[in-house]
């Protein structure tokens, strides 16, 4: 029977895509459509996107099943039956709670041929894993300013991770061999954290440099203003404090000026970014009798 399923489409590559290509595809894909990382009325759909990911990966990633699935793959000659969730009287599902033994993203259905008639059909094995764990992980901003500590439950175990200075909204770390054992004592898989920032202060966080939008008034901007901006303060223990910013007289809306490193800790301990404070002027929806004429006079002058 004809396969109606093209793995290079399902990973989103072109058949002429190479073994690191394929690798980047599916890693995105992955942590895209992992049951654990979506909302309960979405994990029946994920679980089953997740399963086919994870089926084209273990054909399109091994060199030997590739070329057979290209030379048969699209006609189902030679390929048949290794396309849908079931191998001969073995089916197999994704399961969250690590109860299904084919549940590890590891998982190679061309094992079950070993299993069933005592042969695989090709020349070597690649070893199991154990799966792969994805998690998010929220901490102050404090704790991306200085770095933190701590020891989390998942569901390998207890396991401590250690984030450190400089970390962003959104950046992953891996901890290898985190993850679930492998079985009969086979490589476990690897941790993934990715980290989410909360009570972040009136800043955004642009790479190592923080953005700052101060308002001020029509009249500051014409005649010049001192400023408080928030910086990041290496010496402050919530890692947050102000410094002054002289606004010269003329100052138009938009303008932005540059106070150096004063911005987020570098990964790695080199230094800190700077802070872009971006000015814009408020112009006052009214203006009273004496402010009006005092307009009118300057407008008169110019």
């Amino acid at each position: 029977m004809a396969t109606t399923k093209d793995y290079y489409e399902i990973l989103g590559v072109q058949r002429n895509a190479s073994s690191e290509d394929i690798k980047k595809a599916y890693r995105k894909l992955a942590r895209e459509h992992h049951p654990d990382m979506v909302k309960e009325s979405d994990k029946a759909a994920a679980e089953k996107r997740f399963k086919e990911i994870n089926e084209a990966y273990q054909v399109l990633s091994d060199p030997q099943k590739r070329k057979m699935y290209d030379q048969f793959g699209q006609t189902g000659e030679g390929f048949a039956g290794a396309q849908g969730g079931q191998w001969g009287p073995f089916t197999y599902t994704y399961s969250s709670s690590g109860d299904n033994p084919f549940s590890s993203s590891d998982f190679d259905p061309f094992d079950i041929f070993e299993d069933f008639f005592g042969f695989r059909g090709f020349s070597s094995r690649r070893p199991k894993r154990g799966k792969n764990l994805y998690y998010e992980m929220r901490i102050e901003f404090k704790d991306a300013v200085f770095g933190v500590e701590r020891e989390i439950n998942v569901e390998s175990g207890k396991v401590k991770v250690k984030i450190p200075a400089g970390m962003r909204d959104g950046m992953e770390i891996k901890f290898s061999g985190k993850g679930m054992p492998g079985p009969d004592g086979a490589p476990s898989g690897d941790l993934y954290i990715t980290v989410r920032l909360r009570d972040v202060p009136n800043f955004v966080i642009m790479g190592d440099d923080v953005l700052v939008s101060k308002e001020i008034d029509m009249v500051e901007a014409a005649l010049g203003v001192v400023v408080d901006v928030p910086v990041v303060d290496l010496s402050d223990k919530d890692g947050v404090g102000k410094t002054k910013l002289k606004i010269p007289g003329g100052t138009q809306y938009g303008s932005r000026f540059l106070i150096r490193n004063k911005g987020m800790p570098k990964l790695h301990g080199r230094g800190q970014g700077n802070v872009i404070v971006q000015v814009l002027v408020k112009i006052p929806q009214r203006l009273n009798r004496k402010q009006r004429d005092l307009l009118e006079k300057l407008l008169e002058e110019r």
